[in-house]
């Protein structure tokens, strides 16, 4: 299947590295100025005289406000953490494929809110479509994660045909369906992707008659695609 036509600038990455590791510095050093803050604020409390009652209130009521402001810096920091990785994973993603940055920011966010590997889930697009949005297969399978329109609608009735075609909803019916299927085969990736691809009724059958139902499938979608 063709790409989308848009080529990724491998000279844009850097210029992302170094606006992120800025940002991520300027969050750190108001964690620090306030770690030392509330490190000399101890020190001073245990070698300074026996204060009074009031001054030591003072001074818990001091310490509480630093401790929160530090622990709402950690989790700035935190954010500001996933962040970077979020969209190192998305140049890299976008630049490996050669598709454009917001379908590879579309592929990591549905994965995320669906509760899937990002790395699987740009895996399986890969194996299913080559990230082509179009692509409609000989058994009828539509768009990025070929999903089957039978499956679809049973997952949402009031889904159209040309619903299927559009990237986030295609990905979110593929996503979904894909974790349904670890769930009901109790965490185990191998055969929920055998299931994907053959159908859990198919893979059921199989194993019950003692058969076994792996076509290669999952093995190439979990060792990485094309």
């Amino acid at each position: 299947m063709p790409n989308s036509g848009w080529t990724w600038d491998y000279e844009y990455l850097p210029r992302w590295r170094r606006v992120l590791a800025r940002g991520l510095a300027v969050t750190r050093r108001p964690l620090r100025a306030l770690l030392i803050g509330s490190i000399a604020l101890l020190a001073g409390m245990q070698l300074g005289s026996a204060p009074s009652p009031v001054p030591v209130l003072e001074l818990r009521a001091r310490l509480r406000h630093a401790e929160s402001a530090l622990d709402a810096r950690r989790g700035e920091l935190e954010l500001a953490r996933l962040e970077v990785e979020r969209l190192t994973t998305i140049v890299e993603r976008s630049a490996r494929h050669r598709i454009p940055a917001d379908l590879a920011a579309t592929i990591y966010d549905v994965a995320r809110a669906e509760g899937l590997d990002p790395d699987v889930a740009f895996q399986l697009v890969d194996v299913e479509s080559e990230f082509y949005p179009r692509a409609v297969s000989p058994k009828g399978a539509v768009g990025l994660t070929q999903v089957m329109p039978a499956t679809a609608y049973l997952m949402n009735p009031k889904l159209r045909y040309a619903d299927l075609f559009e990237p986030e909803t295609n990905l979110r019916l593929g996503f979904r369906f894909l974790r349904d299927m670890v769930e009901r085969y109790d965490g185990n990736a191998h055969l929920a992707l055998l299931a994907y691809n053959r159908g859990p009724g198919t893979v059921d059958r199989i194993r019950r008659s003692g058969g076994d139902p792996n076509n290669g499938y999952a093995r190439a979608v979990l060792g990485g695609g094309r």
